[in-house]
């Protein structure tokens, strides 16, 4: 199992090969359709994010002792980047994502390429995964 880092590197690679901004949005837009979907039960007010422009759900479960995520958006840009978040943090022990830092957003340039609300909804995204994985956290202690 690969951990945050390697992925986050992993990530940081793969939009390094691509020349312009268009062609990584086409890629996002890609890895969201790759997304875990969450189950439709899901799709309700408790699971939304809140300070998102577009409509983000998240769903999380304790797989022994990882956290296991599934999202789903209405936006395409927004399914990819939930996605991106996901692939870095899923399957992963809580402490680990606690720990770990969201500098490989920043690498790809996702932030600077976002608009001021989505990169508000960016952090919401964060927040609230890393919100999971507290109380996850303190199920395991």
């Amino acid at each position: 199992m690969s951990s945050i880092k390697e992925i986050q590197e992993e990530i940081v690679d793969e939009f390094a090969m691509f020349d312009d901004w268009m062609q990584r949005y086409e890629y996002m837009i890609d890895l969201g359709k790759s997304l875990p979907i969450i189950d439709e039960q899901y799709k309700d007010e408790d699971h939304i994010i809140k300070g998102c422009q577009s409509k983000v759900w998240v769903h999380a479960d304790l797989d022994q002792d990882k956290v296991v995520f599934t999202a789903d958006s209405d936006a395409i840009i927004t399914k990819g980047i939930i996605a991106i978040l996901i692939r870095a943090w899923s399957n992963q022990k809580p402490q680990d994502i606690l720990e770990a830092d969201t500098d490989f957003i920043d690498e790809i340039g996702l932030r600077e390429h976002l608009s001021p609300t989505r990169a508000n909804g960016l952090v919401s995204m964060i927040k609230q995964l890393k919100m999971y994985a507290v109380a996850y956290q303190s199920q395991l202690n």
